[in-house]
């Protein structure tokens, strides 16, 4: 991968979203680890994988079947080149706190390892991929006829929001991160946006976000400027639940986990007002992951039927637009789009879908970084992908 690319993967915020808004289940015995951005690497490996037992959250319920991920015959055993030396994915994988690494070719299993005590049937926190999910409900919802246009103004959908800086901004221009409202994402400041929204019900019958972002000025016109915003990303999950009448996990569970046949229950953790933190925060099982990649490679098709509009899919993993890096790539709808041919949908910590879909390969990483984003370890991550793309071949 170009180094100019390794600063799009290492070095762009992708957060958990308001720092504050997840939900303890009993804020007295969890008070040590309430602040999920700030856990011990031993509170991390620990609480990734039970978010479910430690904050509130909805349960996506699976089905009745299981879509198949056979063990293919010939399995790789990557190598790759980093910061001057041979590395092993075993190597990789204990330098870098990597929980889970599986690795699809063709729909079959190639690479499939776990660390710091996880199980195949353990779920991890998924922190931002959650947002390429909830991207991926949007158009379930056109698909629905729930939502009409990818080009209608959020406020049709969002009443809350008329008056506001969010007058006249479109569904698609969210998806984009492109309102044009005004925005900190800024973790090292306890006065930013990303740190204050959404932790409380400031106004009965308001969903605490939408309270906080129509309070915003705008900064842009709509669609002129990429600025990464966890909180709008929730504020799209509003208007998938608003538009549908269910709740982002009873839709995701009606329009995947069911009919994709997912192996385990996920988990989707929840926001001060009870709606699901549609930029964060979903858990779910290594290889649920690998089926949700493969779900997006085979063009939002489930047990037969489109989930997805013809071509939803190709739109939101394309560059929509320019991201502000200078290297080639961009961002679609909530996917990070790279010049190699490759896009992912990222979070922080080392959580990360990433599809090659010319090469029909999928790489899934949990882990626990010792920071929520680096050069260093995105740097890393780029170097296996690399790896494991060669082995594949």
């Amino acid at each position: 991968m170009k180094p100019l690319v390794l600063a799009i993967v290492a070095g762009l915020a992708l957060g958990a979203g308001a720092a504050s808004a997840q939900v303890p289940l009993d804020p007295s015995s969890h008070a040590p680890i309430a602040g999920i951005l700030t856990w011990t690497p031993q509170q991390q490996a620990s609480g990734y994988r039970d978010i479910e037992h430690i904050f509130k959250t909805h349960t996506v319920r699976r089905g009745k079947t299981v879509h198949p991920l056979p063990v293919a015959a010939r399995q790789i055993d990557p190598t790759f080149r980093y910061q001057g030396k041979t590395w092993t994915v075993d190597d990789y994988m204990a330098a870098f706190r990597v929980s889970g690494l599986l690795v699809l070719k063709d729909g079959k299993i190639v690479l499939e390892k776990y660390g710091l005590g996880r199980k195949p049937t353990d779920r991890w926190t998924s922190f931002s991929v959650a947002k390429s999910l909830t991207s991926t409900l949007v158009g379930a919802a056109i698909q629905d006829g729930k939502i009409k246009s990818i080009n209608d103004p959020i406020t049709a959908y969002v009443p809350d929001l008329k008056g506001s800086a969010y007058e006249g901004v479109t569904v698609r221009q969210m998806l984009m991160m492109s309102s044009g409202v005004k925005w900190n994402e800024d973790y090292t400041d306890p006065k930013s946006d990303v740190a204050m929204a959404g932790n409380t019900v400031t106004e009965p019958g308001v969903n605490p976000m939408v309270s906080y972002l129509r309070k915003l000025p705008r900064a842009n016109p709509p669609g002129a400027k990429f600025n990464y915003n966890t909180g709008e990303t929730d504020l799209v999950g509003v208007l998938v639940s608003k538009a549908t009448g269910k709740t982002l996990a009873q839709y995701a569970s009606e329009k995947i986990w069911q009919p994709y046949g997912m192996g385990r229950d996920a988990v989707w953790m929840t926001d001060p007002g009870g709606q699901e933190r549609g930029g964060c925060c979903l858990s779910m099982t290594l290889r649920d992951y690998g089926r949700l990649g493969l779900f997006i490679a085979g063009d939002g098709m489930a047990g037969g039927k489109r989930i997805t509009p013809p071509g939803y899919i190709a739109d939101a993993t394309r560059r929509e637009i320019d991201n502000g890096e200078p290297a080639p790539g961009g961002y679609g709808y909530f996917w990070w789009i790279f010049d190699n041919g490759g896009y992912s949908g990222l979070g922080i910590f080392g959580q990360s879908v990433t599809l090659f879909p010319a090469e029909h390969l999928i790489i899934v990483q949990n882990a626990a970084w010792p920071r929520a984003v680096g050069r260093d370890l995105g740097a890393a991550r780029a170097a296996m992908w690399e790896g494991v793309r060669a082995a594949a071949k």
